[in-house]
């Protein structure tokens, strides 16, 4: 049973982790969309510290003209918080917001920093909303935009932004690529993560995401809330959907 919820989490994870390309570079870039260099590279604060280091390997690469940092402070920002603390003891982030933990982070571990932080967003629509509107503080030309989100919810960002602003070109590159086995009765990633959720923390939110996706009246799509665009959810993701859910029903009340 264990090994079939792990390929049922995976469906998951592969379809809301979305990378549009399979590595930062303008080599890929071309490959893909004929760009060389994207006007703005965003990093969301809901992403784990790992998406610290995609950044940073985005700002090395040159692969942007200008490099963003949004998150103020939500769900996932006292995770952030202690995550961060766990490796520098020294700065006391309590009251920092996910931009400027993060941007203290690639500083410290890579000597780089964001252009510009976004630090008042609280969730993943004003996320994209706040976003926009300090691109035309800035006048900054956004023709194109790399977007950095932890995996769980890099598709429903990127939807929220094609909601607002469908003619720019939105290229997707989830902050990791988690792959969940069976080992030993237990479920478990095939690879270590930096900062990565628990694997109950990471079903959990990928389970959330699928009735937001669900354009129904329910859901974050125009038939619903209108906060996204519509996004197309396959019945092989529907079906892994209905199935961890029951399954993890039965296994939270076991715990």
């Amino acid at each position: 049973m264990l090994s079939q919820l792990a390929k049922q989490i995976n469906i998951l994870g592969d379809f809301l982790g979305v990378r549009d390309i399979e590595t930062l570079t303008a080599e890929e870039l071309n490959k893909k969309f004929q760009i060389e260099q994207v006007d703005i590279a965003v990093l969301f604060g809901g992403s784990i510290l790992a998406g610290g280091n995609i950044f940073a390997e985005a700002i090395k690469n040159h692969i942007a003209k200008n490099f963003i940092i949004v998150g103020g402070a939500g769900h996932t920002t006292e995770t952030l918080r202690q995550k961060f603390n766990e490796i520098y003891s020294d700065l006391d982030v309590r009251n920092l917001t996910e931009a400027e933990i993060f941007n203290e982070y690639i500083k410290r571990r890579y000597n780089v920093a964001a252009d510009h932080l976004e630090k008042n967003s609280t969730n993943c629509g004003n996320n994209i909303t706040f976003l926009l509107e300090l691109i035309d503080e800035k006048k900054i030309t956004c023709r194109s935009i790399i977007l950095i989100q932890d995996s769980t919810m890099q598709l429903r960002m990127c939807a929220g932004l094609k909601k607002y602003r469908s003619e720019i070109t939105a290229i997707n590159y989830a902050a990791y690529q988690a792959k969940v086995i069976e080992s030993n009765g237990e479920l478990v990633y095939q690879d270590e993560i930096f900062g990565m959720w628990n694997i109950d923390r990471y079903v959990s939110l990928l389970l959330g995401e699928i009735p937001r996706l669900t354009d129904d009246r329910n859901g974050y799509g125009p038939q619903g809330k209108n906060f996204i665009s519509h996004v197309d959810i396959d019945s092989e993701v529907q079906k892994a959907f209905e199935e961890v859910s029951k399954i993890y029903e039965v296994r939270i009340a076991k715990n």
